[in-house]
């Protein structure tokens, strides 16, 4: 179904509810938003695949205007909320949006506003979303007055995430719009449904950032099937727990660094708050450390259920608790098509061989204004096959085991983090010779960013250059990107065309965990 047919059957039903104001936005009122918001799109001349840029935390706007994209046939290029600058100016420029909608609270949007007019051509209209901004109007003021009724020409839109480029930049993942009439069920959906038990008048929760594909997906599939969305502005460990009780959802969307930051309360703590509402338990977006998994299964019951992905929609596969208890560490089985393991050469391998894993896929998703990154995602002999770039293994009943990620990508909370771009902005400092960044354990966020740096003279290694390299890095870059800490080395390992040799270096210190 649709949010739009609920808002017809049971208009008072919560389509959302934020966990730390209390806000309630029925699916009436998101029905009469949503429209108003499609309206004023076309009001301002985009027509189906234009694109607009949200830059935005959790709040109830941004699913009021994710349901208006998804009527207008817009694609939504989302930013996250804790890029600077710099960073979210590459994407509304690399997406060529013709409307930008900022949260004003965001700490960053005030110096992104002073660069709009030499910067952005292509951009036509600005509008502030949840606080006023100088010199901007309202997108909530922009939709008043404006008619509630649906537009004349509806058909789906889609959200536009952002990966990482092969420069390290991030680059837009494209899916074609589907045909149809808008309200068709949403691929989520049947998923939420089946295998999820997803119902009206239930409760999901989301605290993970809606600008990330899995949260907002779940999020708009759940409210198509009448459930109501429990979103959290951001995620902390007791406000969960205090959440789970108060409102007793059914299902929720978690990533593992939410697991470990719950286990670290003290069992008194944990003990305090009933969880027992919860009936299924989602988690994604990075692997979850065995003792972690076992851990929350021994707490909340063997009602986890892990998605492995990507934005690209490549592949999936699903595991259940009672599978992982039997197949500890695996990721799980596809959930269409087959997996199908090769070598550097594209040669499948056999069962229980490492390579890289390649979807049997009918997805056509391209990586905007990269087409040799696209190519580059389908096996050459088989263009039905696309790959993440990760490697794994399948076992000898089908299940998938990852055994290293994406060209050295560093998964931080949940968070995929590209060390190229780190890298080249480390390699600009005067004091700098050469630098490696990759990911290196961390029991919290299971990555931590990690550079080790050749100084241009040798006698300036120290902890005094070590925090002015932090202090440059997080004056250009989100602070997510950037070293928590710094080594030196007198040489970097190099091979004789002058490829850095990036694993010889983060194996040290994973062999050391």
């Amino acid at each position: 179904m649709h949010p739009s047919q609920w808002a017809l059957k049971q208009p008072q039903l919560p389509a959302i509810i934020m966990a730390g104001s209390g806000e309630t936005v029925s699916f009436g009122a998101l029905e009469e938003v949503a429209n108003r918001g499609a309206q004023l799109f076309r009001s301002l001349g985009l027509k189906r695949a234009d694109t607009f840029a949200l830059w935005s935390g959790n709040n109830a706007r941004f699913l009021e205007i994710a349901w208006a994209m998804q009527r207008a046939g817009l694609y939504m290029a989302t930013i996250a909320a804790k890029l600077n600058a710099e960073e979210a100016g590459y994407i509304v420029a690399d997406s060529k949006a013709r409307i930008l909608i900022v949260d004003a609270t965001l700490p960053h949007v005030a110096d992104l506003l002073g660069q709009l007019s030499q910067r952005f051509p292509h951009l036509e209209h600005v509008f502030a979303l949840c606080a006023d901004l100088k010199g901007l109007q309202r997108w909530e003021d922009a939709i008043l007055g404006l008619p509630a009724t649906l537009i004349d020409d509806p058909s789906p839109g889609r959200a536009m995430m952002y990966s990482s480029g092969t420069t390290g930049k991030p680059k837009g993942v494209v899916h074609p719009l589907q045909d149809g009439p808008f309200d068709a069920p949403l691929p989520f959906a049947t998923l939420m449904q089946q295998r999820y038990r997803s119902r009206p008048g239930s409760t999901f929760v989301v605290s993970a950032p809606l600008y990330h594909s899995g949260p907002l997906g779940m999020a708009m599939a759940e409210q198509s099937v009448g459930a109501t969305v429990l979103l959290f502005e951001r995620f902390e460990a007791l406000a969960m727990l205090q959440g789970i009780e108060r409102y007793r959802p059914e299902r929720g969307q978690f990533v593992p660094t939410m697991f470990v930051r719950m286990l670290k309360l003290p069992h008194e703590v944990r003990a305090r708050y009933d969880t027992s509402s919860l009936k299924v338990a989602i988690h994604s977006a990075a692997p979850c450390p065995l003792e972690v998994k076992r851990q929350m299964i021994g707490w909340w019951g063997p009602i986890l259920e892990e998605i492995y992905g990507g934005t690209e929609n490549a592949g999936s596969t699903m595991i259940s608790s009672a599978e992982w208890l039997r197949k500890p560490g695996s990721v799980g089985r596809p959930t269409s098509g087959g997996i199908h393991i090769c070598d550097d050469d594209g040669n499948e391998l056999p069962a229980g061989s490492t390579g890289v894993i390649y979807f049997e896929t009918v997805a056509r998703f391209q990586y905007l204004n990269d087409p040799d990154k696209t190519l580059g995602a389908r096996h050459a002999r088989h263009p039905n096959w696309a790959s993440f770039g990760d490697v794994g293994r399948v076992d000898e009943d089908g299940y998938l085991f990852l055994c290293d990620r994406k060209a050295f990508m560093i998964i931080a909370g949940g968070v995929n983090i590209y060390p190229q771009e780190t890298e080249n902005m480390l390699a600009l400092h005067p004091a700098v010779a050469d630098v490696a960044v990759f990911g290196i354990p961390d029991p919290d966020m299971g990555e931590q960013v990690k550079a080790v740096v050749q100084p241009a003279d040798w006698s300036q290694a120290g902890p005094a250059l070590e925090s002015e390299l932090i202090r440059y890095c997080r004056s250009k870059l989100a602070s997510l990107k950037c070293p928590k800490s710094i080594d030196f080395a007198q040489a970097l390992p190099r091979d004789p065309a002058g490829k850095l040799l990036k694993h010889q270096l983060r194996e040290r210190y994973w062999a050391s965990a």
